[in-house]
């Protein structure tokens, strides 16, 4: 009963503290992650998962390399020196804001015992004025404020500020709120218009500030957010940062994403935040061409950003290397927080086609089936030595993974003035607030192996409003990416349908990707959306050199790989013939029940003479979960775009070895910017033992 009270406090209070703050401008609402329940066999597995397992692995990892107990030093409460990097606090600070997210969805004492308890350590290491950042704190106190660019005070405080206001809507309890408050306060003493100047060198108390605001209510809140971002490209008396971190010119006059890919999807993410209440023109119209410019020409098939090694940052336009591929899954979470935001902004599916993409893809790749492995980078092709670890000394991924998985209920529906949109597919409950009353809408699918949903409507009175269902790109053959990725037609695939109550709906009405089916709803309508799924092969643009003479698999919105765990050791040499067919099949046994795809290829004989091979791909997502081996997302289509198989060694006798019967071996060295280096090595005999030399460079 306590619980159940707890959770109603909470609605309360977001009502009323919403009510004092502005209500924003975008054309979407979405329904929040409290009022929504996912049921369904993909989603709310890992989502129990991440509650489970992810959550205390990731609490432990932080009391075992000391960031736990930097707080209970900086409160005196023990002593000892800082341990660990800078930035450490912004991790616990995000395990707690997973932990919030879970405890909303499923009520757990000794979860929020443990909270409460590292709360209380939390705030008591805050200094009188507000002060919150471990590391100065315990190392340097005369530093604090004096390296922006670097020491990631405001970083932290952004993280802390997101966790505060997920424990406060999760909990009801101010605990937290109450030190992000005093913190926001300090900082806003300090910096502003008439105050100092300065920019964070990597961003996130823009969009964390925003947050603080709609919780609190408090205006100062979100013009300090304004603040930061206007004051990025303006020297005015400091130092600009450069396009490393995006501080090269205003905000308003960037359009193409450069430099470090979490640091601009933060960025962009406070930018359509800030936008959501000023309604600033300048700046949705640099985030619309700054999200062109990534769908466009940045984006991988996954939906992974940030292609370069170097600084973890985005490439040139096209640079989509596959194996150096970084695509740091922080980056992933960040373009679907980002996505999520432009969807919010335009009520366009365009956008909600990408956080799909990035959900499915390029973000899931980041976490193991058992939540306690991770993906730091997620390359779309390996030779076989890129494994998930259980954590790492930057350990900014597995902590983003713990906060975003369970907030994924917040993605699913939205609305506006005219009624409901539906932009993720999963089985589901939600309870959606609207203005003619309340609607619960049940969910039912077996989404993404199987694309028929039904949803039943039951409003508390019946009601004229739009039910809006996202048409995803894919079931239309087309992949929200102009010009960047290209779907192959299928012959006699079916378009998506919709039935009311058993009743086909006609022509479509489809705007900005929704299928809009208006009517008088009463409790029991039923509306049935059918999305065939055929298999896609995709194709990228000419430009994307390492790409050229191959194509990618795609189903529904999951995009597939191929291992050598099922495709042998010749997966380097084989190729998918342009007319060879694929088949789906659902493996229950396999990678915790995945939909496969089956088909033929041909492995290239050096003779010439071809064989053919059993193909079958797996969901990107779950690479990586067997013996060790290689991986490609791109298959060779053409003969001449995979190496041959060298004939087999030859000549051994009693006599010695023959050594004009060997052939040449060719070694994967490095792929960069699309290209292949292949170091050939050459054998020798001499005095009757087999050397090899390094022969020319290709």
């Amino acid at each position: 009963m306590r619980r159940v009270t707890s959770i109603l406090l909470a609605t309360a209070l977001g009502a009323s503290v919403l009510a004092a703050a502005e209500k924003p401008h975008r054309k979407l609402t979405p329904v929040p992650f409290t009022d929504v329940k996912v049921t369904d066999a993909f989603w709310a597995p890992r989502i129990e998962t991440n509650r489970t397992k992810t959550v205390p692995h990731d609490f432990k990892k932080c009391e075992d390399t000391g960031r736990i107990r930097n707080f209970a030093k900086a409160a005196g409460r023990m002593e000892g020196k800082f341990e660990g990097t800078y930035f450490n606090d912004s991790d616990v600070y995000k395990v707690i804001e997973g932990a919030a997210y879970s405890l909303a969805a499923h009520p757990d004492a000794k979860l929020e015992k443990y909270l409460d308890d590292l709360i209380d350590t939390i705030a008591a290491a805050q200094q009188k004025n507000g002060y919150l950042f471990c590391f100065y704190t315990l190392k340097d106190p005369e530093k604090r404020w004096t390296n922006l660019r670097s020491m990631h005070e405001l970083y932290c405080a952004g993280h802390f500020f997101e966790a505060a206001v997920a424990h406060y809507r999760a909990t009801g309890k101010r605990s937290m709120l109450n030190v992000a408050i005093r913190l926001a306060d300090l900082i806003d003493s300090i910096f502003g218009p008439d105050k100092r100047h300065g920019v964070p060198g990597h961003e996130e108390i823009e969009l964390a500030l925003v947050k603080l605001y709609e919780a609190t209510g408090e205006e100062r809140y979100l013009n300090l957010a304004k603040f930061f971002l206007d004051e990025r490209g303006r020297a005015g008396g400091r130092k600009l940062y450069g396009p490393y971190l995006q501080d090269h010119t205003p905000v308003i006059e960037q359009t193409e994403p450069v430099g470090h890919a979490v640091r601009a999807m933060y960025l962009y993410c406070g930018m359509a935040d800030v936008a959501a209440y000023t309604r600033d023109k300048a700046y949705i119209a640099a985030l619309d061409q700054l999200w062109a410019n990534t769908a466009t020409k940045k984006m991988y098939v996954t939906g992974g950003v940030g292609s370069s090694r170097r600084g973890e940052a985005f490439g040139k336009n096209y640079e989509l290397p596959n194996r150096t591929a970084y695509c740091e899954t922080c980056a992933a979470c960040g373009h679907a927080f980002w996505n999520h935001r432009m969807n919010l902004l335009h009520a366009d599916a365009k956008y909600a086609d990408i956080l799909e993409r990035v959900l499915y893809n390029g973000f899931l790749s980041g976490v193991s089936l058992d939540g306690e492995k991770f993906f730091y980078v997620n390359p779309l092709d390996s030779s076989g030595k890129h494994h998930r670890q259980a954590w790492f000394g930057c350990a900014c991924c597995p902590t983003n993974v713990v906060r975003t998985l369970p907030s994924i209920p917040g993605y699913v529906y939205a609305t506006d003035s005219d009624g409901i949109y539906v932009n993720l597919y999963a089985a589901s409950t939600a309870r959606v607030k609207w203005k003619a009353g309340t609607v619960t809408l049940k969910q039912q699918t077996r989404y993404p192996w199987d694309g028929l949903v039904r949803l039943t409507v039951e409003p508390d009175r019946p009601a004229a409003f739009t039910l809006a269902l996202r048409i995803p790109a894919w079931s239309r053959g087309e992949t929200a990416t102009a010009g960047l990725y290209r779907m192959a037609s299928v012959k006699g695939a079916p378009g998506a349908s919709v039935s009311v109550n058993g009743e086909p709906v006609g022509r479509l009405d489809i705007r900005k990707g929704y299928a809009r089916v208006t009517r008088q709803w009463k409790k029991g309508d039923v509306i049935e959306l059918n999305l065939p799924m055929p298999v896609r092969r995709v194709y990228s643009h000419p430009k994307v050199k390492g790409n050229s003479g191959r194509v990618a698999i795609q189903r529904g919105p999951i995009v597939y790989c191929l291992e050598g765990a099922d495709n042998g050791k010749h997966l380097g040499n084989l190729y998918l013939p342009p007319d060879a067919k694929l088949a789906a099949e659902h493996r229950g046994d396999l990678l915790g029940g995945v939909t496969v795809i089956k088909g033929k290829a041909m492995v290239r004989r050096d003779d010439g003479d071809d064989t053919p091979t059993d193909l079958l791909a797996v969901p990107y997502y779950a690479w990586d979960h067997r013996e060790a081996g290689p991986m490609m997302v791109w298959i060779p289509e053409k003969r001449d775009t995979t190496r041959p198989v060298p004939k087999p060694v030859t000549g051994a006798s009693a006599g010695g070895v023959e050594k004009d019967k060997f052939n040449r071996v060719t070694f994967d060295a490095v792929e960069t910017d699309g290209l292949r280096l292949e170091v050939e090595l050459q054998p020798k005999v001499s005095g009757g033992i087999l050397e090899w030399r390094v022969g020319k460079a290709k």
